[in-house]
Parts: C-alpha cells; sequence; structure tokens
C-alpha cells in the first residue's frame, strides 16, 4: 500500500445479529497493523430482520467500505452477500473459519443461534459480580474484605491499578487495588492474604512524573510538590518493589505496556500458578 493510499479514510461496516462486540474486537486487533489509515466505522448490531438489512445495504450504498459481519440467519447473510457483491465490497465473515475449523476437529455442526456468546449464562453473572467487588474494592477500599478477591494489585499512585482491574473484572475476575503510599500502613488484610494472586504494579519514575505532572495540570496544582519529585519518586517506586520482594509478589512494569498486555500478563500469572497448585 503507497502512501497515497494509506491516507485516505475509508468506511468499515460491521454487521452482526448480536451485540458486535466480536467485530470490534477483531476489527480493532486488525487495524493497528497499519498506519497512517483513518477508518470510519460503522455499527450494525442485533440485525435479525430483512427490513433492517434493507436499510443497512442503503447505508452501505452510500458509504461503501469493507463489510465484517457475523450472521447466522441464512436469509439475512444471503442478503447482505449479495448486497455486497453487486457493490464490488469486500466482505468477510469473521467467525466462519474458526466454527468450521471447531466442527471439522470435534466432528460436530454449530448451532445457529444469534448471539449465543452472549446468553445469560453463569458466566455472565460471574462477570457481573466480578464488576461489583472491583468497584467496591477501589484505592483501597474495603480493605478487610481482599481475601476474596481473585487478584490483589499494589502498586504507587498512577500506575494504572484502576484501569487493569476493571479490565480484568470484564474478563471475569474479582479484583481489588491497593494504593502503596511511603509512611502508610498496609491493610492487614493484603498481608495475610493467602487465597488471591497478589501483583505489584510499577513504572519509570520518569514515566510516572509525566503522568502524574499531567494529572495536576489538569486539577490546576501547580505548586512545587513531592508527588512529582524526581528523588521522592525513585525512593517511592524503589520501596514498592522491595515490598513486593519481600512477600514474594511478582512483579509488572508497566511503562511501555498497553492496560491490555498487563492484564494479560497478570492473567498469565493467575492459571500458572493455579497449574502449579494443582500438580502439588
Amino acid at each position: 500500500m503507497d502512501k497515497a493510499t494509506a491516507d485516505q479514510r475509508f468506511h468499515i461496516h460491521m454487521v452482526s445479529d448480536a451485540t458486535g462486540e466480536t467485530l470490534e474486537s477483531m476489527a480493532k486487533a486488525a487495524l493497528v497493523q497499519f498506519e497512517g489509515i483513518e477508518t470510519v466505522k460503522h455499527f450494525w448490531p442485533m440485525v435479525r430482520t430483512a427490513a433492517q438489512m434493507e436499510r443497512i445495504m442503503q447505508d452501505i450504498a452510500e458509504k461503501p467500505g469493507m463489510v465484517l459481519y457475523t450472521l447466522v440467519n441464512k436469509e439475512i447473510r444471503a442478503a447482505l452477500v449479495q448486497g455486497c457483491t453487486e457493490l464490488k465490497l469486500p466482505m468477510v465473515s469473521v467467525l466462519d473459519p474458526v466454527i468450521e475449523a471447531l466442527g471439522e476437529f470435534l466432528g460436530a455442526k454449530a448451532t445457529a443461534q444469534p448471539g449465543r456468546q452472549h446468553a445469560l449464562d453463569q458466566e455472565y453473572f460471574k462477570r457481573i459480580d466480578a464488576l461489583d467487588y472491583t468497584m467496591t474494592h477501589d484505592d483501597g477500599q474495603h480493605a478487610d474484605d481482599l481475601g476474596n478477591a481473585d487478584v490483589i494489585l499494589v502498586g504507587v499512585s498512577r500506575t494504572s491499578k484502576t484501569p487493569t482491574s476493571m479490565y480484568l473484572a470484564i474478563r471475569g475476575f474479582k479484583v481489588a487495588n491497593v494504593p502503596f503510599v511511603p509512611g502508610c500502613p498496609l491493610p492487614p488484610a493484603l498481608l495475610s492474604a493467602e487465597e488471591p494472586l497478589t501483583v505489584g504494579l510499577t513504572t519509570s519514575p520518569e514515566r510516572l512524573i509525566q503522568i502524574r505532572s499531567n494529572r495536576l495540570r489538569i486539577m490546576n496544582e501547580d505548586k512545587p510538590t513531592d508527588y512529582v519529585d524526581l528523588e521522592t519518586v525513585r525512593q517511592e517506586v524503589t520501596q514498592c518493589r522491595r515490598l513486593c520482594g519481600e512477600h514474594g509478589w511478582p512483579v509488572i512494569d508497566v511503562t511501555r505496556r498497553s492496560i491490555e498486555e498487563t492484564a494479560a500478563s497478570i492473567i498469565n500469572l493467575y492459571y500458572t500458578r493455579a497449574e502449579m497448585e494443582r500438580n502439588g
């Protein structure tokens, strides 16, 4: 792809008979591989009737672009395929290759039920429970209940504890996060918690100062403070690392990591520990 093409905007239509979350995640993962491209996304969730598809095709014709879809109803799918073929637009049924491969491997036929991956099953209510626990136990709140967490995050201020906690909660993990503040005692329940996986989050002092300074500017706070003093912050980060080392808590440096990458590392630690415990 040359620069002239890469600098252009293009439309991408995501058509789903469910919430469209699967399409959005896959599109996001693919698009980050291409630089200099501006994308206009169009979401068409909960498409269940021919009338809906007819209106969608009118909009696609007005704003032509690539079409990604997850549709199990044969008639609705056929209408989309026919419309895109007539418009000469590229289209991809993103789940078909995976479903076909699984069917061949398992020797079974998939059930064509729209949105089945989002059914209100036990896993759904587990995520709701995890979100409720995580929001209740944000920033050291209700510390006496830390033993009921799946994961506890410990770190100095502005090391992405809260957003990482929320991301993990969406994945079904009950997460508590506890701030490390020099001179302030940690909750006794944190030091005695054995069941949860406790993980320390850290970052470079320079990056931490940058983030904290931006936050102070947003709050219109411009007075000198130890909160952004380099030597003080270095000591703060060192003390937190030392604490984690003393208790055998793994530490993740989030300096160059996205929230998703940090969460993936934590999930890997969680399941690795569970496997080790099962194997004795």
